[in-house]
């Protein structure tokens, strides 16, 4: 018999294809599907804590538990968002316009069952663009410099700030922030302590997965607790209904299947614009090309089908900026790479050359937990609506608890859970007066990668060497761009709308 000889495909597939790893999976898939159906437990939440129980892991291993969680929460959150109107995470945004309508006609097992083909499509669809694009793109920033890497970082962060939810200035306030939070600790180029306070466990920098954990886990916990009413709690709709579609249903449903499938894949592929902007557009899109525009937003199978497809099929353009690049294309892919720079795996444009069978990985653990969480999703799970009954309060406990353990697990640190605490602090105030966390967030684990870069190009060759690189120039006026014209567009609105109710007051006797 002869032997076959190792490749870096083969060994990324067989790393993921083992008994532990497989393991791990399937407490991903269980974790991310609760996560989901619990509303106001985000993704981002859910990674970000589980960060902290996974750097102990083998990289392959922690991988597969971040990524499997964020992909079963992908599905989890399409049921509250149809049985109770609520996203379970914002992705799900989109699942609430037609799918609660849907419920309420009797019709919620055929909502979910469609919901979760749509989204199984639209996640194989963005594993199709990550093992394609992944390793070009990578290829093509390998021949980024300093210059390039600058304006790549500034590229990620202004996208993230554009995005926020038109809170511009905001937005330029949080990333600011974060990348304050950047500059504690030693210089990247001298080595010099700096903004350390005389404090020797800040002399390596903030603790990122702290800081993390304190933002989207335990500022959301107090959020809630401050915010919930239980007057304002819906009671979940029992009537299930039909389950399964027939074949001439799924053959109406390919069509808005194929629209939220495209839109998905190039929202996917800007850094930042998540899976929620991803579903609405789609959602819009769909009622366009549709012959059935009067059901939209009163139960439409089509409008669910596009919105959820698109939502999902973000996340291989995600996974492909966030490897390829080191831009993370949403929070939870900011959450991911502080968790792998720990691990001793830099995101970024040298990743694939010097881990070549990392792609594989990342394709064979999102193809089997897309598979396994779809054959989840479609089992008539009555306990589901039992879940949606439990007080929240339990929740809030559980989540706190294991923010705190899990922050100490990292370092054993009570240093740690200490920043934990006041950066969650801090994260319940951005919050509550409209500061978006991810830029912040962003600035935090970027601003290092952005400012050792810039130096070492203005030790070089100035700022000449900024402004006279072609890929920099390109990035720089993308980033611009995104700051600029959101403003722009709002003020060309409000000047338009003011112009109509003046013509409107003219004509009236």
């Amino acid at each position: 018999m002869i032997p076959i000889a190792a490749s870096p495909i083969t060994d990324g597939i067989a790393a993921v294809l083992a008994p532990d790893t497989l393991l791990v999976i399937g407490i991903g898939i269980l974790i991310g599907m609760l996560v989901g159906a619990f509303p106001g437990v985000t993704a981002t939440m859910a990674v970000a804590l589980a960060s902290g129980f996974t750097l102990t892991m083998e990289p392959t291993q922690g991988l597969a538990m971040l990524l499997t969680i964020y992909v079963a929460a992908q599905f989890g959150d399409r049921v509250p968002a149809i049985l109770i109107n609520t996203p379970g995470t914002p992705a799900s945004i989109s699942t609430t316009f037609d799918g609660y309508p849907l419920a309420r006609q009797g019709k919620a097992g055929l909502a979910l069952t469609t919901s979760a083909f749509g989204s199984a499509f639209g996640m194989l669809w963005g594993i199709a663009i990550l093992a394609v694009a992944a390793v070009p793109l990578s290829a093509f920033a390998m021949q980024f410099g300093p210059p390039e890497m600058f304006a790549l970082v500034v590229f990620g962060l202004t996208m993230m700030v554009g995005v926020s939810s038109g809170r511009i200035i905001k937005g330029l306030a949080a990333g600011a922030f974060g990348l304050f939070l950047a500059t504690v600790g030693r210089d990247p180029i001298t080595g010099d302590q700096r903004f350390t306070l005389g404090i020797l466990e800040l002399n390596g920098g903030i603790p990122f997965i702290a800081v993390i954990i304190g933002f989207f886990g335990v500022a959301e916990v107090l959020n809630q607790i401050l915010t919930h009413r239980k007057s304002n709690r819906v009671q979940p709709i029992t009537q299930m209904g039909q389950w399964m579609p027939g074949w001439k249903l799924m053959k109406r449903l390919s069509k808005p299947m194929g629209i939220g499938a495209a839109t998905g894949s190039v929202v996917g592929l800007v850094p930042a614009v998540g899976g929620d902007i991803a579903g609405i557009i789609a959602w819009d899109n769909a009622k366009k090309a549709s012959k059935r525009k009067h059901e939209f937003g009163k139960g439409s199978l089509e409008g669910l089908t596009a919105g959820d497809t698109a939502s999902t099929a973000t996340l291989g353009g995600s996974v492909t900026t966030t490897m390829a690049l080191g831009v993370p294309g949403d929070s939870v892919m900011a959450v991911m790479i502080g968790s792998m720079m720990i691990w001793g795996i830099q995101p970024g444009p040298g990743l694939f050359s010097s881990h070549p069978d990392l792609i594989a990985s990342l394709v064979t653990i999102l193809l089997i937990a897309t598979v396994l969480t779809l054959g989840l999703s479609l089992l008539r799970m009555k306990g589901v609506v039992k879940l949606l009954e439990l007080p929240s309060h339990f929740l809030w406990v559980v989540i706190l608890v294991f923010c705190m353990v899990g922050t100490y697990s990292i370092n054993n640190s009570i240093f740690d859970v200490f920043m934990m605490l006041i950066f969650g602090m801090i994260g319940l105030f951005m919050l509550r007066f409209g500061f978006p966390p991810g830029p912040a967030v962003l600035g935090l684990i970027l601003g290092p990668l952005a400012e050792s870069n810039l130096r070492r190009a203005l030790i070089t060759d100035g700022w000449t060497s900024v402004f006279t690189s072609p890929i920099a120039m390109v990035l720089l006026l993308i980033a611009a761009a995104a700051l600029i014209l959101p403003p722009l567009r709002q003020l060309v609105k409000r000047r338009k709308a003011a112009n109509e109710g003046k013509n409107v007051s003219a004509t009236l006797p």
